[in-house]
């Protein structure tokens, strides 16, 4: 799935809760102090929904610059994502 910043890859796991991965290219946030905020952002958005989501490995990576987006957009578009998983 592909929000406006980030893209969710997902898979089915064989746990009782969700699983998380990130990645932030350096192509798409040149500074380090970026990347990590991008990651922070992505890890406490997925411990706040953990209890809500299914039981898949997720894999968040992000899909474009994050020159001027806001933390509220970068949170918003995770929300989006995270909502629009099967629940199974």
């Amino acid at each position: 799935m592909r929000g406006r910043y980030f893209m969710l890859h997902y898979r089915p796991n064989a746990l009782t809760t969700a699983r998380l991965g990130v990645v932030v290219a350096k192509k798409l946030a040149k500074r380090a102090n970026v990347r990590n905020l991008v990651k922070r952002i992505a890890r406490e958005r997925f411990r706040r929904q953990r209890t809500v989501l299914p039981a898949h490995d997720l894999i968040v990576r992000l899909h474009a610059p994050v020159t001027e987006a806001s933390r509220a957009a970068l949170n918003q578009d995770l929300l989006q994502l995270f909502g629009r998983l099967p629940q199974t």
